[in-house]
């Protein structure tokens, strides 16, 4: 519980969304947490994480959303940028950010359900 929480509390402290009245002539997306254990070097667990995702598999392309895009990079650029760090001396540090997809602003209207218990 203290993970789902969390996870509320990045949505809420970033104005991600805005509960309003279910919209009669719209698609709403349904939501589902998706849990999992982060553990140390020797298997033991250190701490539950939780995330909400929209149901996407649920989705029909063309009737609920037109394109896609997903800010991943890839391993050949991480490579790459990596390499040449290395070669010029320059050092490299690693960010966990928490909810980097929610800083991005969306032109389009979205609706998506809360999930089971709130």
């Amino acid at each position: 519980m203290k993970a789902m929480n969390e996870e509320l509390s990045q949505i809420e402290k970033n104005k991600t969304w805005e509960l309003v009245p279910r919209p009669l002539n719209k698609n709403v997306i349904g939501a589902k947490w998706v849990f999992r254990n982060k553990m140390d070097e020797a298997g033991k667990i250190t701490r539950n994480k939780a995330r909400l995702v929209c149901k996407g598999y649920a989705q029909v392309e063309g009737i609920d959303f037109g394109e896609t895009f997903a800010p991943v990079a890839r391993m050949e650029s991480i490579r790459l940028i990596l390499a040449y760090a290395s070669s010029k001396h320059i050092k490299v540090y690693q960010m966990d950010v928490k909810s980097a997809f929610l800083n991005g602003d969306l032109e389009e209207e979205v609706y998506m359900e809360q999930p089971d218990g709130f």
